[in-house]
């Protein structure tokens, strides 16, 4: 069937479809979380298919040396909460800090891997591959970062921080930089640890 000139002209003006929503629920629903100061923060490392499937559809950047932990903050203040400086940094059983990377750098570190040959890994990349064909530039990646800057009272953000490292017993998330709006009040640090996911049964 042949469309006419006017169908076609209003599908091209049509919004694309909307990317599929992505709810991680509440703060309280998760048993790896803190609260200091009427503020409850749940972190929760993304490491399984069904994990990574539903919050990034076909991209796993745990296949390139990238955790994604997602942080869920609850603002039971009566004042907006502000997280524009919010810092995450995970921590080591041994005490080591490993900054998180910027969504918007995570591309770049693909160059950083080396190439699996049949002796091992082969000579490490000398630069980044294409973005329509890097493995950690899809839309998901960027999109599900946490980016909030202010929180207002009794509502929650939510989103991921990224680290160049892979689950380990004991690691811990440290989370600084939050501050009451209206009082300039700081918020205590918070110190979350990180459970591995329990084992599928056999």
């Amino acid at each position: 069937m042949k469309l006419s000139s006017a169908v076609l002209f209003v599908l091209m003006l049509s919004p694309a479809p909307s990317a599929e929503k992505f709810d991680p629920g509440p703060a309280s629903s998760y048993s790896t979380r803190q609260t200091n100061d009427h503020v409850t923060v749940a972190a929760v490392p993304y490491t399984t298919g069904e994990q990574v499937h539903a919050a990034f559809g076909k991209h796993d950047p745990n296949q390139y040396g990238i955790l994604p932990v997602l942080v869920i903050v609850q603002n039971d203040l009566d004042e907006p909460l502000r997280v524009s400086a919010l810092q995450a940094e995970f921590e080591q059983a041994d005490g080591r800090h490993i900054e998180s990377v910027p969504a918007a750098d995570l591309p770049s570190t693909v160059a950083k891997l080396p190439k699996e040959g049949p002796n091992g890994p082969g000579p490490k990349l000398p630069f980044p591959l294409p973005k329509k064909k890097n493995p950690l530039a899809g839309w998901e990646l960027d999109g599900r970062a946490f980016t909030a800057q202010m929180i207002a009272p009794h509502e929650a953000a939510s989103g991921f921080f990224y680290f160049e490292t892979r689950l380990l017993p004991g690691a811990r998330l440290y989370l600084t930089g939050m501050q009451g709006m209206r009082t300039g009040k700081g918020i205590i640090y918070f110190e979350i640890p990180l459970e591995q996911p329990p084992a599928a049964p056999r």
